[in-house]
């Protein structure tokens, strides 16, 4: 895709489902260990009652969709501003969703809105992505 391609209003997605071995993955190479995540006898007793997938984990399918669709290959991340509105549990099928919300011509620099969406349509994550064009 080119740069004069990309219009306000472009959408593009990705998809994953959650598994345990995701989250021990993660844990493995972030260092997060919290037993929220990997203890399902400390998750029971949390407000959730169950384990939990790592927010930033969960985020991550944002920069899934912005490298490999929208806007593609070469995109550079500027910032990302995250809001965690609903847990992920283990086993939920999650959609990045970004949408093209303003583009700077100038610099090649787009914002997008950023959404995770849950298998129920419930938002899990809400925020808004810079980056920067170099395709």
């Amino acid at each position: 895709m080119t740069f004069n391609e990309l219009k306000v209003g472009q959408k593009a997605s990705v998809q994953k489902t959650f598994t345990a071995a995701d989250v021990t993955a993660f844990a493995g190479i972030s260092l997060d260990v919290n037993p929220i995540h990997m203890s399902d006898a400390y998750a029971k007793e949390t407000v959730f009652g169950k384990r939990i997938v790592h927010g930033i984990l969960t985020s991550g399918l944002i920069s899934a969709v912005l490298a490999n669709k929208l806007p593609g290959p070469g995109t550079i991340y500027l910032g990302q501003e995250l809001r965690f509105t609903a847990p992920v549990f283990l086993g939920d099928d999650i959609t990045a969703e970004v949408e093209i919300a303003e583009i700077r011509e100038d610099k090649k620099i787009i914002k997008l809105n950023t959404t995770c969406y849950n298998q129920d349509g419930k938002a899990v994550i809400t925020g808004v992505a810079t980056v920067k064009f170099n395709g």
